[in-house]
């Protein structure tokens, strides 16, 4: 259950058989893709959730916030042997509810497992109201089919498309009807914009125990484990609390090499689960110690790298390795093997057996810590004018001397660094990691990732001069002004890689 700051989320959870467009609902509420939609049936397995925007339809009302949940078909048969799975999840998700939409197909009219999803209903001593929807009515052709749905015991049904957003409004109304929102506000229980708190992002290739580690994590059997390849394929959100901290766990797909990725289904699994590690503020990435490390895990790395996520990575399955190995060899096998990221800290568990699970929350904590802290300005100066001093970038033939007006820390998360330069193009991809693994040892961020933006000088027109002082924007003399990205070389740690030649 996600609960905003002081008040209750109530939950919303989609139910019907597989390919009635739940995953199409929850992405129109959303705004957003949230759930993979295809025509394969039984492409969603685990509770998705996200927050949405329940609009307040009179005029000038701020909108209230409810969880949305989207399940997998009831009744498909899996074809991984996961239809138990899936079901269970479902159920889980109808216990909790707050409001059920349980959704039927008008075109196709009502089948046997529609009647099977609302006898389920109707057996789990349901007292949530239950708001029928039938979808994927594009006109009138489609009306009768919809009138028959009635006949399933849930009153007259609610006439929609959610793939063209027809009648989207009405929805928002039959939901405030069967959600009581003003009196939940005075209950207290203010229904606002929840907060996801700090966003962990659990990513590593195949089988590498990520379910298992967020089930273990919030204490719940929220996302499907098997031994199965490939379980997870939404990246599925589960909020949690920790020692009075909000969180936001973020189970993803397991990454393999794109050339191997068998239909449509994994495609959009696999670009998931790259938009995760964007979105988190910490990244887990698990690694698999029962095989070697493999090229997949490397240009996971790089991701990572290149959008600049603090990271802990996990050993997980230490239990089966630890005869093999110590510690110490392995953590010396991480460094050659993953040695860009050699900074980052390691922490061995076994999350089946929730051993290290705690110890690798602390360190979550303590490098979202490290990447929200800013130094001041002269702090900043003090330590490139020392490295300068020690060691300034070499001008080569051109006979250039390079040399850095100020620096600052101009943002956190990750802590960003720019360097005001007469040649940005001296300071080029060997001097960055000299100042990176120097900076290291002084700054307080030791184990984070440290972004440098390289600016240069640039002259502007007497037009954009009077336009900079009239935005109160500090020029230089003669004209000019610091521009980012003037001859500035790539960032070391910016490593683009599309997935696109990886080898399990």
């Amino acid at each position: 259950m996600s609960v905003p700051d002081g008040g209750y989320l109530p939950k919303i959870v989609i139910v019907g058989r597989p390919n009635v467009g739940k995953s199409s609902l929850m992405n129109m509420m959303a705004g957003r893709r949230i759930s993979i939609v295809d025509p394969t049936a039984g492409v969603t397995r685990d509770r998705v959730s996200t927050p949405v925007e329940i609009p307040n339809l009179e005029r000038g009302l701020e909108p209230n916030y409810a969880e949305l949940v989207d399940t997998g078909g009831y009744g498909i048969e899996d074809t991984q042997n996961l239809t138990a799975d899936v079901e269970r999840q479902i159920e889980i998700g109808i216990a909790d509810a707050d409001l059920v939409l349980f959704m039927v197909d008008a075109q196709q009219g009502l089948v046997p497992l529609d009647y099977t999803v609302a006898s389920v209903l109707r057996k789990s001593d349901l007292k949530t109201p239950v708001l029928l929807i039938a979808n994927k009515v594009d006109g009138s052709t489609h009306e009768a089919g919809a009138y028959e749905t009635s006949g399933l015991g849930f009153g007259d049904p609610l006439m929609m498309s959610a793939k063209n957003k027809n009648n989207e409004y009405a929805l928002y109304r039959a939901i405030r009807e069967k959600i009581d929102f003003d009196h939940l506000a005075s209950m207290g229980d203010a229904v606002t914009k929840p907060d996801e708190g700090i966003k962990v992002a659990f990513v590593g290739k195949r089988n590498a125990g990520k379910s298992t580690f967020v089930n273990a994590l919030v204490g719940d059997d929220r996302v499907i484990v098997s031994d199965e390849l490939g379980t997870t394929r939404d990246s599925v959100d589960v909020p949690f609390k920790r020692d009075g901290r909000k969180f936001t766990a973020i189970d993803t797909a397991g990454m393999r090499k794109r050339k191997s990725l068998a239909d449509d289904i994994e495609f959009y699994s696999h670009h998931r689960s790259l938009r995760s590690v964007r979105r988190a503020d910490v990244c887990v990435m698990l690694i698999d110690a029962s095989v070697p490390v493999s090229q997949v895990d490397k240009q996971l790395v790089n991701e990572i790298r290149k959008h600049f996520r603090a990271t802990v990575f996990v050993i997980n399955k230490w239990d089966l390795a630890e005869k093999t190995y110590t510690k110490e060899q392995y953590v010396e096998y991480m460094d050659k093997a993953l040695g860009a990221m050699s900074y980052a800290p390691i922490v061995f568990t076994s999350a089946k057996d929730k051993k290290g699970i705690h110890e690798a929350m602390d360190i979550v904590m303590a490098l979202y810590n490290q990447t929200s802290l800013r130094l001041s300005t002269s702090e900043v100066n003090t330590f490139i004018g020392a490295l300068m001093q020690l060691r300034g970038p070499s001008g080569g033939k051109s006979g250039k001397r390079a040399k850095v007006y100020y620096a600052a820390q101009i943002s956190v998360n990750p802590p960003t660094i720019a360097l005001n330069v007469n040649h940005p193009e001296l300071f080029d991809n060997n001097y960055q990691r000299f100042m990176m693994n120097r900076l290291r040892d002084v700054v307080p961020y030791s184990e984070v990732p440290i972004k440098f933006v390289i600016r240069g000088k640039q002259k502007i027109t007497a037009e954009e001069r009077i336009r900079a002082k009239k935005e109160g924007e500090r020029l230089l003399p003669r004209g000019y002004r610091f521009v980012e990205g003037v001859d500035t070389p790539d960032h070391p740690d910016v490593i683009i890689d599309d997935f696109s030649e990886m080898d399990d």
